[in-house]
């Protein structure tokens, strides 16, 4: 399939909202929020799903997941984010490409892609549609300070590049489903929308010229829950071969 590159000018980092989203306040896709140590082979976080591989330096990370469709019962809005990224498991900034289902009202769904240099803000990719269904494919990559992220909907042929520059440690590689955060003065995880199941596959890093899967390198399954214990959003197992996994919703 022939790809079809999109070109983006940012204006700037905060995060420009879809069409049906409610600009009252900007949606940032956090570090993970620990609840428990790393290095135990299970993590416990209030905001992420799914796995990090960490105790290297990481210079690549990349992932396909195919787009889930939300479930929106109520007036209330509803996030789920689904990204690969370097950094934030263990460090105070992320360089992350994904995309978002959420609610944005009864039987009202919105989905986008985005990119983020936290702690700079998300911005949302223009003219790159997403359908639920839709499988897309994600990298990013860094040399230096430069890094490059990319994110391609096989199923439509589109693809967009953007090349970023930022002083980070490379300290961990992830892919994630989250619960992003809404931050006005102060940040609050915002409730998560009810995906079903996402599936994550060809999930490889990189670390000193040497690539594999994610379970080729230390890493921890995290387990999304709420404060109190009990969990929102659960990975399964990788596959024998360390590269897939799938996410499940439990709870807002």
């Amino acid at each position: 399939m022939k790809l079809v590159r999109v070109a983006l000018i940012v204006l700037a980092t905060s995060l420009s909202l879809p069409s049906g989203a409610v600009a009252s306040q900007a949606i940032v896709h956090k570090p993970a929020h620990l609840q428990t140590p790393l290095d135990q082979g299970t993590a416990y976080s209030t905001n992420w799903s799914g796995y990090a591989d960490y105790n290297a330096t990481f210079s690549d990370v990349k992932g396909s997941w195919t787009q889930p469709a939300v479930s929106c019962p109520s007036r209330q809005h509803q996030y789920s984010s689904f990204w690969v990224g370097i950094d934030g498991y263990n460090s105070n900034s992320v360089e992350q490409i994904g995309t978002d289902s959420d609610c944005v009202g009864r039987r009202r769904a919105s989905y986008y892609a985005w990119f983020e240099m936290y702690p700079a803000g998300s911005v949302v990719i223009s003219g790159f549609r997403v359908s639920p269904g839709d499988h897309l494919s994600a990298e990013v990559s860094a040399a230096g300070t430069t890094y490059t992220l990319t994110l391609t909907n096989v199923t439509t042929g589109v693809q967009f590049t953007t090349t970023q520059s930022t002083v980070a440690t490379q300290s961990s590689a992830e892919w994630v489903a989250e619960a992003p955060s809404s931050c006005f003065f102060t940040c609050s995880v915002l409730p998560l929308a009810n995906f079903a199941t996402v599936n994550f596959t060809g999930s490889y890093t990189t670390s000193n010229g040497t690539t594999g899967s994610i379970g080729a390198f230390t890493n921890d399954q995290v387990v999304m829950v709420t404060n109190g214990g009990t969990v929102k959003a659960q990975p399964s197992p990788l596959s024998p071969d360390g590269t897939a996994f799938s996410d499940t919703w439990q709870h807002s």
